[in-house]
């Protein structure tokens, strides 16, 4: 006890010989009835600019929780995450300051418009540069339940993180942040000295030095910390963190895994905190909190999707790399101050580039799927092949190819979800790579340890570290610090020619540049699948040509290992004799990474049904391989069992891409098809299109908006004692826009159709619109309207149908698409009038048609619907319709059961026959399916 308490006596004489350093003194008491902490809190603050100070923020983000309207309550519905926004009162939190004080005055104080997680105080005075006022303040936060950001209330007690008042930073003006889920606070350190009360049942950890008191039916905990910020509070029935002791530190970490032996354990962070220290330098602190939670919560972990259960690792490696991970995290944001919404790229940068350094050091032959890289069929595949440290330039070309990168100096709070936790910080780690290989690795590495020297545990920026790495390099690096990082422009080179000069024994190598950036590049001489020769290249705006010795290569490449990230490697090799390199062509099935050595076909089994053709099987021969080109293929020759024909389908696209303009892509292609709509009939389709889909305003937007233009040609097969009409063979030009935005609380659509027949020319509009009242209650509407410009058509074919459309376009994946009666003839697909009743009055409009449906939610996949709707042909008067039942949503637009009630012919409940007036949706698409997956994740 006396030992604890010289140290407490040491600390605070430490604390009061230092300068130039906020203090935060907080006294608190936790009520586990409420959930609520009670606290007065003493900041004394520093001005350290050299400006006067009229006014003082502070972040009070435990007011975050208050309501939906808050930046975090919006954040999470972009997020696509509903639980806060339906949450209960009782289940979200709060901070409400009583009061502001100043040497015993009042402050007036107000929190600043539409951010009610920070607060505005108007100093009495004028605060002058490096004078010092000390604020008091007095309020109570309502702890909220962790699952919305990972901190609050847990299942055994609490989680706390960001839970008190900071004050903001002050650099060329006051730097304001709203939580928005991101653990991304920017605050400078302080000197920290707490006393919270706690029930005697709970435990207390933290990343500060820590001195317990036992009362009678309380725990009093004082907790003491020099130059620390982010405080962490762990409370809970049992003690989570487990403590490992280095020669310089001790980690305390709530990350193990019990099956693990404590020396083993204890041996690997011992080598971690070496390796990290040889790179970066020391740890100012002697006692490190790694914080699980705080680690889990920004990265997208396993995203190749193995299950822990099935081991596919080494023994110990998956907890040793993610202990690595974060370990590096708290290495660096413990002790490097940076805006974090701003140069997230250099904090993440240097995290992943340890990480690949580690790997490269310790498990340089890990595949991504570990022991199921062996696997008899799988073992060949390039996916197999691809070891842990190719994942990086793999997801950023991934991105990049469907131009969903962004700039790394993009606003971390503008980036999507995906690019924030995997695109970006691989890009940037792969910078530093980029880096060490261009200087030579000592270069960088006494950079980043200088950097992390002379900037620790001051407010510094990545600028300090550009400053630091060109003073130390006699390169040029302005291309890293302006385009890569600056920009989403791609690096893509490509050897256009070689030529042999035999007087010289050399050759003359000419590199193209196919994109609009000038970064460093280099060229390998390879003989026998070994690394000849190497050498960087720079300067190449267009083209450049270099000479080498000619050392009998077998082939040149570029970047051959990897060191960069590029949009495309597939046009990377050159053979030294100029041949035409005849790839030859590989099959793979299902999918694989791309060869550039090969003309990869990909084939797998496709298998399909309609009542016709019965069961069709077939093969799928594509070139889309898991990052797709811009040209793509599909061919699908089928053989239908009941017909006993050949039947199949086709499409060639080609994607076309802006970087700068309102549309995203356009894409030009064509397609057709063959199969049979009625018994022995068949048909066949063939479809040019132009596709426009316009550019979201940021990548963090959902939904589409596109302008599709076609021409559908069909022929449908028609009995030899029939005559041909002209709904046997038409072409119709078709002129669609569609704008869909899915989010997640209300969700809006709409589509503006236009056809031009030869003997006919229609315009529809179909709206919808949803909205969730709770997390599993919702209120959805759809309204149809179309009309005839002029309709000279004969019959009911292209006419709009009530309860069912003839889907003449060929759109709807129908399986008895010429079905009056039985069990095909129930399917539904939601079009034109949208009933789902059959009736005996004629149910189609060759003239005008609207619409309403509507269904209300009433237990889980359980709801009502009701629907309205207008008729009018020609020579005729409007028809009303009117129809309720029971609709079983248990997956939205792909299985789903509708039970007609009443319609305006009667009760349909009672009429015999009952069953075959049952409608049913049920889609094989797969596109279907993994849209309504991946929601979210993009």
């Amino acid at each position: 006890m006396i030992k604890k308490t010289l140290h407490i006596i040491l600390f605070l004489f430490s604390c009061s010989i230092l300068a130039q350093e906020n203090s935060i003194h907080i006294s608190a008491s936790l009520d586990t009835i409420h959930h609520t902490l009670s606290i007065q809190q003493e900041i004394t603050y520093i001005n350290t600019t050299h400006e006067d100070l009229n006014k003082i923020y502070l972040h009070n983000w435990g007011n975050s929780f208050k309501n939906n309207y808050t930046p975090l309550g919006k954040r999470l519905v972009k997020d696509y995450k509903k639980d806060f926004y339906f949450s209960e009162e009782n289940e979200r939190g709060f901070s409400n300051v009583e009061k502001i004080t100043s040497n015993h005055e009042e402050l007036d104080y107000q929190e600043v418009p539409k951010r009610n997680d920070i607060i505005e105080i108007q100093l009495n005075k004028i605060l002058p540069p490096q004078d010092t006022i000390t604020l008091s303040a007095k309020y109570t936060v309502k702890l909220p339940k962790a699952k919305y950001t990972g901190y609050g209330r847990t299942g055994d007690g609490y989680h706390l993180r960001f839970w008190y008042l900071v004050p903001a930073v002050y650099h060329n003006g006051w730097e304001l942040m709203s939580n928005l889920n991101m653990d991304d606070l920017y605050e400078d350190v302080a000197n920290y000295s707490l006393e919270i009360d706690i029930p005697k049942k709970l435990n207390l950890e933290s990343n500060l030095y820590q001195y317990k008191t036992e009362k009678e039916k309380l725990n009093h905990y004082y907790l003491v910390g020099n130059k620390k910020k982010d405080i962490i509070l762990s409370i809970s029935k049992r003690k989570k963190f487990r403590v490992f002791k280095t020669k310089t530190s001790q980690i305390k970490t709530d990350i193990f895994d019990k099956r693990i032996d404590l020396i083993l354990a204890n041996e690997i962070v011992n080598k971690q905190i070496a390796f990290i220290e040889e790179f970066i330098g020391t740890h100012p602190h002697t006692e490190i909190l790694v914080d699980g939670n705080t680690v889990n919560k920004n990265s997208l972990r396993d995203i190749y999707g193995i299950p822990n259960w099935l081991r596919p690792y080494p023994e110990n490696f998956k907890w040793e790399i993610r202990f690595f991970k974060a370990l590096t995290s708290k290495y660096i944001e413990d002790v490097l101050i940076l805006n974090n919404r701003k140069d997230y790229w250099l904090t993440d940068g240097i995290e992943t580039y340890l990480m690949m350094e580690y790997i490269n050091k310790y498990y340089p032959d890990i595949t991504v799927f570990g022991r199921f890289s062996k696997i008899w069929g799988f073992k060949k595949y390039n996916l197999a092949k691809l070891k842990q440290n190719d994942k990086q330039a793999f997801f950023y070309q991934f991105s990049a190819r469907r131009f969903f990168d962004q700039a790394l100096t993009t606003r971390a709070d503008s980036l999507s979800n995906f690019n924030r936790k995997v695109v970006n910080p691989y890009k940037a780690g792969l910078g530093f790579k980029y880096l060490q290989d261009f200087l030579n690795k000592d270069i960088l590495k006494n950079s980043l340890k200088e950097f992390y020297k002379d900037q620790s545990l001051q407010l510094t920026n990545s600028k300090a570290f550009e400053k630091i790495l060109q003073r130390n390099s006699d390169k040029d690096l302005d291309w890293f610090f302006g385009d890569y990082i600056r920009t989403n422009k791609k690096i893509d080179y490509k050897i256009k020619r070689i030529k042999q000069l035999k007087s010289e024994d050399s050759l003359a190598v000419t590199i193209k540049n196919k994109r609009n950036i000038s970064a460093p590049v280099s060229l390998y001489g390879i003989k026998n699948d070994s690394i000849k020769f190497k050498t960087w290249i720079t300067d190449v705006d267009s083209t450049k040509t270099i000479k080498i010795k000619d050392n009998d290569f077998d082939k040149l490449a570029l970047n051959y290992e990897q060191i960069y990230p590029e949009y495309n490697s597939l046009n990377n090799y050159k053979k030294p004799n100029n041949a035409i390199i005849s790839k030859p062509i590989q099959f793979r099935f299902l999918k694989d990474i791309e060869d550039p050595n090969f003309n990869q076909i990909f084939f797998n089994p496709n298998v399909k049904f309609n009542l016709y053709d019965g069961v069709i099987l077939g093969v799928n021969f594509n070139n889309r391989a898991i990052i797709r080109h811009n040209f793509d293929f599909n061919i699908t020759p089928n053989y239908a069992f009941r017909s006993k024909n050949i039947t199949g389908s086709f499409s060639l696209g080609y994607d076309h891409f802006f970087e700068k303009s309102k549309i995203y892509k356009i894409r030009y292609g064509i397609r057709g098809s063959n199969f049979h709509y009625a018994p022995e009939l068949s048909y066949n389709i063939f479809s040019p299109f132009v596709n426009i889909q316009f550019r979201r305003n940021t990548l963090r937007d959902v939904g589409t908006k596109f302008l599709l233009s076609r021409i559908i040609y069909v022929d449908r097969e028609i009995n030899p004692v029939d005559t041909e009409i002209e709904s046997d063979k038409y072409r119709i030009l078709n002129f669609r826009y569609v704008y869909s935005k899915p989010d997640v609380i209300r969700r809006f659509q709409y589509a503006v159709n236009g056809e031009f027949g030869d003997n006919f020319t229609k315009f529809s509009t179909d709206i919808r619109y949803l909205k969730f009242f709770t997390e599993k209650r919702s209120f959805n509407l759809r309204f149809f309207g179309g009309f005839f410009l002029y309709n000279n058509s004969d019959g009911n074919f292209f006419s709009f149908g009530l309860n069912r459309s003839s889907d003449y376009l060929f759109e709807q994946n129908l399986f008895g698409r010429s079905e009056s009666s039985g069990l095909f003839s129930q399917q539904f697909v939601v079009s034109d009038g949208g009933f789902k009743s059959f009736f005996k009055e004629r149910s189609f409009a060759n003239q005008l048609m609207m619409s309403a449906n509507t269904s209300v939610s009433v237990w889980r996949w359980a709801e009502v619907y009701n629907d309205f709707a207008m008729l009018k042909s020609k020579n005729s008067k409007a028809r009303f319709f009117y129809e309720n039942g029971i609709r079983l949503n248990f997956v939205p637009n792909i299985f789903e059961f509708y039970f007609p009630i009443y319609t305006n012919e009667g009760f349909e409940i009672n009429q015999r026959a009952y069953p075959t007036k049952i409608r049913f949706v049920i889609t094989t698409s797969l596109d279907r399916i993994y849209n309504f997956l991946r929601r979210g994740l993009l």
